[in-house]
């Protein structure tokens, strides 16, 4: 008898340990899977065929594809919701005579926020930080403050020069440094009010998109357009007229062939004024794409005004743009760290017809 308990004891406690390591091991499956799957945000916008945004809509009127495999949403964002926004304020060249308009529609642009939504200032600054005659200064990190957005923007100075990629990297970097917290998660966003011309930045566009896309945000720019301004001073003697930077010239030049002569892009006084109009051309169309292609891909907007008078109107597009923004959030079926870039569509159902949807293009996965 005392041996039959004895080999039941034995069987009983073996049975435990099996059963206890096995669930041991399910528990550490389960964590490696939520620790390895990346929650996916993507900032939607809704809009009725005459153009008004739809409010009120629900989680279950929005259908996600992820390259064209349908995923589940797991969160969801009404347009109440807070957002977080990195404002970036162009104060060079030919912007610097009409510094006042751009802080007065700048001061209306925050006023006409929610209370919530958050506001980091960004600004150039003439220096010479590291041999750069101009940088991007960080002029207030992320707050709601009203009063302090104020200051910040009143304490905006001006560049002869424009470091634009390098401020782009300073908003994916600094402001946006940090994962958001639940509330704003798949809700930041960059407003920039700018001709999105680069004269001397360290940082190049490819380096700007890709951290930009890395950290989720929504690319909204207010594109003021100076080409008339800046050409009007462009031509004539090389000694007074208003140059390109050597990185502008060299821009230019890698837009052409192979067998262009590229040796002359570093002299801008070999530039005859035909030459000059053409570099200047290319350098805005460059700008406008560019422009164009953080937009889309991120699911914002491009809002072209023909002088810094047309801004304060632009801000307020904008502000109305983020006050309508949807949030749905989705774990990718496919968990691969492979960092490819994985294409998003969001498709609706039960709304009027002639509705449409705008949300960001697609992200790249991470690697390892």
């Amino acid at each position: 008898m005392r041996t039959l308990l004895l080999i039941l004891l034995l069987v009983f406690g073996f049975g435990l340990a099996v059963s206890s390591a096995a669930q041991d091991k399910k528990d550490a499956k389960d964590e490696i899977i939520h620790v390895d799957t990346q929650l996916v945000d993507v900032p939607i916008a809704v809009n009725a065929a005459n153009g008004l945004s739809i409010h009120g809509l629900k989680a279950a009127n929005f259908i996600v594809y992820e390259d064209g495999k349908r995923q589940e949403t797991v969160d969801f964002s009404t347009t109440a919701a807070p957002f977080e926004v990195a404002l970036l304020l162009d104060t060079s060249g030919s912007t610097r005579s009409d510094l006042q308009l751009i802080k007065r529609a700048a001061r209306d642009f925050v006023s006409t926020l929610r209370s919530g939504d958050r506001v980091s200032v960004i600004a150039y600054n003439t220096g010479h930080l590291n041999g750069q005659a101009a940088v991007s200064e960080l002029l207030s990190p992320l707050t709601d403050d009203r009063n302090a957005m104020k200051a910040a923007i009143d304490n905006a100075t001006t560049s002869f020069e424009t470091p634009y990629y390098d401020s782009l990297v300073q908003v994916a970097e600094k402001v946006f440094r940090d994962k958001p917290k639940d509330e704003f998660r798949g809700r930041r966003a960059l407003v920039a009010l700018t001709d999105g011309v680069d004269s001397t930045s360290v940082s190049d566009f490819a380096e700007a998109k890709d951290l930009l896309g890395k950290a989720g945000v929504i690319s909204f720019f207010i594109k003021v357009d100076t080409r008339e301004f800046f050409e009007q001073s462009l031509l004539g003697d090389c000694q007074t007229a208003t140059r390109f930077s050597p990185a502008q010239i060299r821009r230019y030049f890698k837009t052409l062939n192979a067998k262009s002569n590229n040796e002359k892009a570093v002299s801008f006084c070999q530039l005859g004024d035909f030459e000059r109009l053409a570099i200047s051309k290319k350098l805005y169309e460059i700008a406008d794409a560019e422009m164009t292609e953080l937009a889309t891909v991120s699911g914002g907007r491009v809002f072209p005004v023909g002088d810094l008078s047309e801004a304060r109107k632009a801000f307020k597009s904008v502000a109305d743009e983020i006050g309508t923004r949807y949030t749905l959030g989705y774990y990718s079926t496919n968990d691969k760290r492979d960092g490819t870039f994985r294409r998003i569509k969001v498709e609706l159902k039960n709304v009027p017809a002639g509705t449409q949807v705008r949300s960001r293009e697609g992200y790249t996965a991470p690697i390892n």
